[in-house]
């Protein structure tokens, strides 16, 4: 058996090299494209993102790739990071309303002001950025061995609030409880970086390159 091929969505818009040099340190082959056919010949795809929701959406329309990533999310196993769970969602009110790819129901908020507020006049930095506590709510197979409340690396100003309860695998705490992650049938998704949370996000990591979708 071959290596398993791991497209990399580039829409010019992520931290694709360490996303692929953490694939290939796991063993898998990472390719990274723009291109919707060259994409669809990988067995499964990273959606990886960093940066405005609304530029992000028209990079991936300016690319050709909307369709294309809405379908491959049904049809192989698929894993979006930080930018790349949000807009799955329907929509982000992160500068101005902006349509997300409506694969999953849901919404991208910003951290409500109150919550930054702590009344002891202290203010919760945005971004909420570093480590922090991933507490997961469902059995999954890209959870095995990672154990339960282990650390992961975030970096974001908006969080995703998921229009259905169940799709719901983690949630971590800034304030109040926010989705960290999400799952549904072969789509899995973190507001996390696993690329960038050691051991944890290795070994995540590593179950996406073996996980056939549910």
């Amino acid at each position: 058996m071959g290596m398993t091929r791991v497209g990399v969505v580039d829409y010019g818009m992520g931290n694709l090299y360490s996303v692929a040099k953490a694939v290939e340190h796991l063993g898998g082959e990472a390719c990274i494209s723009d291109q919707a056919d060259l994409l669809a010949s990988c067995d499964r795809l990273i959606f990886p993102g960093v940066g405005a929701f609304g530029d992000c959406m028209a990079a991936l329309e300016a690319r050709g790739l909307t369709d294309f990533i809405r379908f491959a999310a049904q049809t192989r196993p698929f894993l979006g990071i930080c930018l790349g769970m949000q807009l799955l969602m329907d929509s982000s009110s992160e500068h101005g309303e902006h349509a997300g790819l409506g694969i999953l129901p849901g919404l991208v908020l910003p951290f409500p002001k109150e919550v930054l507020e702590d009344g002891q006049g202290q203010t919760r930095k945005i971004p909420h950025m570093g480590w922090n506590e991933l507490h997961q709510l469902m059995p999954h197979p890209l959870f095995a061995g990672v154990p339960q409340n282990a650390h992961f690396y975030f970096v974001h100003s908006f969080y995703v609030e998921p229009g259905h309860s169940d799709l719901l695998a983690g949630f971590s705490d800034y304030g109040f409880p926010f989705c960290a992650a999400l799952a549904a049938d072969n789509i899995f998704a973190l507001q996390c970086h696993p690329e960038k949370s050691g051991e944890a996000g290795l070994r995540l990591l590593g179950n996406f390159l073996t996980w056939s979708g549910n």
